[in-house]
């Protein structure tokens, strides 16, 4: 274990200031994400962890079932929970046409988006950045958030600078109304 991690030991975002428990983002949990790379709960394999540890950065398959009525735009979050700081970090932003029903191994890079998605700033940068926890520090639940929205998130007031808002920002003028969501964790240890 090294020292770091240690020291950091006890020290977690946890889930009071995710995506998901938001005022604005609170629904009905109707929807089920579901990935072919692991099951909720289950570990990420090294392939979906950040470059600087030996991973390739590659955003995992994920798949939903079918969106409610009246879905204008999806938005998908990828938090961290477990990071040493006051807030879970933000891995991915993105909003996701509502007729894309699922996005293939890689459709969340910065670059090259898959179909139908709008890559958005995260605490990290731009597009997935996979799990890179702390040495020592224990395992980190990664939580892929998805929220099938009534209005599309760029149609809002104040949302006029949609690609270059901080996550935290972006996600406090989203004002609803959710028709439903769903939740994936991951879980990935060093």
């Amino acid at each position: 274990m090294t020292l770091l991690g240690r020291l950091l030991k006890n020290r977690r975002a946890g889930e009071t200031h995710a995506a998901w428990n938001l005022p604005d983002l609170l629904g009905p949990e109707q929807l089920t994400l579901t990935s072919r790379d692991f099951g909720d709960g289950e570990a990420m394999s090294l392939k979906h962890c950040a470059k600087t540890i030996g991973g390739t950065d590659v955003s995992p398959h994920l798949a939903w079932t079918a969106l409610p009525p009246g879905t204008a735009q999806l938005l998908l979050v990828v938090e961290d929970m477990d990071v040493p700081m006051a807030k879970p970090a933000v891995h991915c932003l993105a909003l996701i046409d509502p007729t894309t029903d699922h996005l293939e191994p890689g459709a969340l890079a910065a670059r090259n988006s898959g179909p139908g998605v709008r890559i958005l700033r995260s605490t990290i940068g731009r597009g997935y950045h996979g799990p890179a926890p702390v040495k020592g520090h224990g395992p980190h639940r990664y939580v892929f958030q998805l929220f099938a929205l009534a209005a599309a998130v760029d149609s809002a007031p104040g949302t006029a600078q949609v690609e270059r808002a901080r996550p935290r920002a972006l996600l406090a003028t989203v004002t609803g109304p959710v028709l439903g969501r769903g939740r994936l964790t991951g879980i990935y240890e060093r």
